[in-house]
């Protein structure tokens, strides 16, 4: 039996797998290039939509990416940074979103001037400014590096990470093309956050094997992967991550359009669920992927046969994963149970 979506809109949700830069609203793109008087192929919201929804070609994940092309080129102000931070926070809301973890690459947003510092600063503004209007929907910034760029520069985002540690930045990622990019290349930055103490998520086994996984979690020593659908691959990984309750990101719609899963139906999120693997449900881009939350967990219900209470088990892996404090997290932790419990089907 499917389990009613408004009653998927009101569970508690945690989204740790959200990219800023893709999650922008189309009305907020198009406003944005006329004001900044950026240049793009766009003259109604219509047409930033099929843009972005329609028009975008799936199981590709480098032709994805290409994508991000677009809304950086209107996140170049802090205002821009600022308001688009915000607006996350307000849509998240609107659907009991009660924990989110927002990850960007600041370089990307200082082709006008901006100093790195600057683009978390507003960052960090917008997210505090919407949780002020929201209170019950708090979000921290994980900082990501590139592997398409060269290692020196995801060191001095590492650095960048560790120095706004405590100061909304939560952990380091690092996202991008997997293959030819390995992310053993970057180990000199994932040695710099590690020492600092400060968490750490990978993009892997998305398109690439099992073979990334391990590196993420053995060479530069994740705490979560990113994604990782490509796990079962190697049974024994698997039971490591199994073992180390290192959670999963999981973000189905985007990992069908990258060609990461062949369809929704063949998704390995019920398969690891089903061996007690901690997989955890995201957004990935809320714009890309036209999608939500409750999307995302009405898919699973829909075509994973996913019931009620095996998703209030999945939602609550959210929070048991969340970058927080150990006081702060069982503190959320414990008011999620006492929200769960209360939403029957």
């Amino acid at each position: 039996m499917s389990v009613d979506r408004a009653l998927l809109e009101r569970l508690p949700k945690t989204d740790l797998h959200i990219h800023l830069d893709g999650s922008l609203r189309p009305e907020t793109i198009l406003e944005l290039a006329r004001h900044d008087d950026v240049d793009l192929p766009f003259e109604t919201v219509d047409d930033v939509r099929r843009f972005f929804t329609e028009d975008l070609p799936e199981r590709d994940l480098v032709a994805y990416l290409e994508r991000f092309d677009v809304t950086t080129a209107v996140m170049q102000t802090e205002p821009a940074l600022e308001r688009i931070a915000f607006e996350l926070v307000e849509d998240a809301a609107q659907e009991n979103v009660w924990y989110m973890e927002v990850r960007y690459a600041p370089i990307l947003s200082v082709k006008r001037g901006l100093s790195p510092r600057q683009v978390v600063d507003a960052i960090e503004r917008g997210l505090r400014r919407g949780q002020e209007v929201y209170p019950r929907t708090r979000s921290h910034q994980i900082i990501s590096g590139l592997r398409h760029f060269e290692p020196e520069r995801a060191l001095r985002l590492a650095a960048l990470a560790v120095e706004y540690k405590d100061r909304g930045v939560v952990a380091f990622d690092l996202a991008g093309a997997e293959r030819d990019n390995p992310a053993k290349r970057f180990r000199e930055a994932f040695y710099l956050v590690r020492d600092a103490n400060l968490n750490v998520t990978v993009h892997a086994g998305e398109a690439y094997g099992p073979d990334s996984i391990h590196q993420a979690l053995h060479w530069v020593g994740a705490h979560r992967i990113g994604h990782g659908v490509r796990l079962r691959e190697d049974s024994d990984l698997m039971e490591y991550v199994r073992d180390h309750r290192i959670a999963l990101e999981m973000c189905p719609t985007s990992n069908v359009q990258t060609g990461a899963v062949p369809s929704i139906e063949l998704h390995p999120i019920r398969e690891y669920f089903d061996r007690e693997i901690r997989v955890t449900i995201n957004t990935d881009n809320r714009l890309m992927s036209n999608t939500t939350m409750t999307n995302e967990l009405e898919l699973c219900c829909r075509h994973l046969d996913f019931d009620l209470d095996e998703i209030k088990k999945v939602v609550l892996n959210g929070f048991k994963s969340a970058f927080l404090r150990y006081p702060e997290r069982k503190a959320l932790i414990g008011e999620a149970i006492d929200a769960l419990g209360k939403i029957d089907g």
